[in-house]
């Protein structure tokens, strides 16, 4: 029988500024290799076209909220290329619901989706994480750092990488940082509340996706592990 797992694709890795297309044939070529294995739920971040959406709406002063809506659409048409990206049929469209998520993983093996509904202070990793909370399966985030560290890596150069993390100590560093549509940090507030009160094993890994490969093959990688 195959294992479900969910995986958070960030925005920064489909489409930092242009779209990264050898880094997601990597991607695609993993994630193909263990379909016999797993069934995979991959949820896409907006990367660099919400946050530039996100950001034209802030300078002109509209809301948070219709920030946050055009975030969800960024989320959704990433969801959308990666579906072509691999092939599948256009026909069956991006699920807007865990229901639908859940339906189509029993048909496809594979889904993509990005954003499922609009809520109060949160990015596509929430999604990801409510996905997870309801198939009672593990989480896996691919961002662009290799893991969780200290501080931002790519700021600070003292920046120390944390390899494994309590669900309580990554929610209290997750809930330090005040949240804003379009925001940067490798999993949201509410994610991180949500893996805590569920108890979602999570693992956060960079975009060397061999990591990716060898944590589906059970084997040692380079990355942060959130449990216990």
């Amino acid at each position: 029988m195959k294992k479900e797992v969910v995986v958070s694709l960030g925005g920064s890795l489909i489409i930092p500024d242009k779209v990264n297309t050898s880094l997601l044939l990597k991607f695609r070529q993993i994630v193909n290799k263990h379909k016999n294995n797993y069934k995979f739920v991959i949820v896409c971040g907006g990367g660099s076209i919400a946050r530039k959406y996100i950001n034209a709406l802030r300078e002109v002063g509209i809301s948070e909220y219709l920030q946050s809506l055009i975030g969800i659409s960024s989320t959704r048409l990433n969801a959308r290329f990666m579906s072509y990206f691999f092939n599948k049929n256009p026909y069956t469209g991006i699920p807007h619901s865990i229901k639908q998520v859940q339906e189509m993983l029993e048909k496809q093996g594979i889904v993509f989706c990005g954003g499922l509904r609009y809520a109060p202070n949160q990015t596509s990793d929430s999604t990801a994480a409510e996905i997870a909370k309801h198939l009672k399966c593990p989480f896996i985030n691919l961002t662009n750092v290799k893991g969780l560290y200290t501080k931002n890596p790519k700021e600070f150069k003292d920046a120390k990488f944390i390899p494994k993390i309590s669900w309580r100590d990554f929610y209290k560093r997750a809930s330090a940082i005040k949240y804003k549509p379009g925001q940067h940090f490798v999993l949201d507030q509410n994610a991180s509340k949500i893996i805590m009160k569920h108890k979602i094993k999570t693992y956060i890994l960079g975009q060397d996706f061999k990591h990716l490969d060898n944590l589906l093959s059970e084997k040692k990688f380079a990355g942060t592990v959130i449990e216990g």
